[in-house]
C-alpha cells in the first residue's frame, strides 16, 4: 500500500526532483494543459523529462511520465527503466500505472492523489499487485500541498472560463 510521506519519502533528492516535475508543471499549465509534470531519475541523475501535452499534440497518450518514460529509454537505450524512480505531480492513472509496470520502474514517488482516477493505491493499485510480474516500490506526498493547490486552482480556472464562455455565446444569440 502508498506510505504517506514517511521514511521511504523523505530524503532531500525526493524534494529536489518533485521541485523539477513540479516546474515542468507549471510548464504544462502555461499551455492550458493539465499540470501535470514528471521526471525520471537514476543514479541522481535526471534522464527523462516530461509535461502533460495530450492536447497539444492531439495524443490522448501525451501524459508527463509516458514523455518522461520515453525521453528515459532513448537515453539508456533500453525499454527497461531498471534502478530508476519516477517523480510525478499526481498518481498515475491506469494507463501509466501500467507504463510503470512494464518498463521496470523500481521507485515511484508523486505528490498528490488522484480519488478519482489514481492507480498507484487511491483508486486502483496497479503498482503494487501481485497478480502482475512487477511491482514497484511506491509513495506519496511529497509536495502534495504544491501539487494538490496546482491542479485545483487549474481546474477552478477551466471551470471559470468555461462559465464566461458560455454566458458570451448566450449573449451574442440574444
Amino acid at each position: 500500500m502508498i506510505s504517506d510521506t514517511n521514511n521511504l519519502c523523505d530524503n532531500t533528492d525526493d524534494i529536489k526532483f518533485m521541485k523539477r516535475a513540479f516546474e515542468l508543471a507549471q510548464e504544462a499549465e502555461k499551455h492550458n494543459e493539465i499540470p501535470v509534470g514528471a521526471v525520471v531519475v537514476v543514479d541522481g541523475e535526471i534522464i527523462g523529462e516530461g509535461f502533460n501535452q495530450s492536447i497539444m499534440l492531439n495524443d490522448p497518450s501525451a501524459h508527463a511520465e509516458m514523455i518522461a518514460i520515453r525521453e528515459a529509454g532513448k537515453k539508456l537505450n533500453n525499454y527497461r527503466m531498471l534502478n530508476c524512480t519516477l517523480y510525478v505531480t499526481l498518481e498515475p492513472c491506469p494507463m501509466c500505472a501500467g507504463l510503470l509496470v512494464h518498463s521496470r520502474i523500481n521507485r515511484l514517488v508523486f505528490g498528490a492523489k488522484d480519488l478519482k482516477t489514481g492507480a498507484a493505491g487511491s483508486v486502483f493499485n496497479l503498482t503494487e499487485t501481485d497478480k502482475l510480474n512487477h511491482q514497484i516500490e511506491s509513495c506519496s506526498g511529497v509536495m502534495e500541498e504544491d501539487c494538490s493547490a496546482l491542479l485545483s486552482n487549474f481546474f477552478k480556472r477551466r471551470r471559470k472560463e468555461i462559465k464566461e464562455k458560455k454566458k458570451i455565446e448566450k449573449l451574442k444569440s440574444e
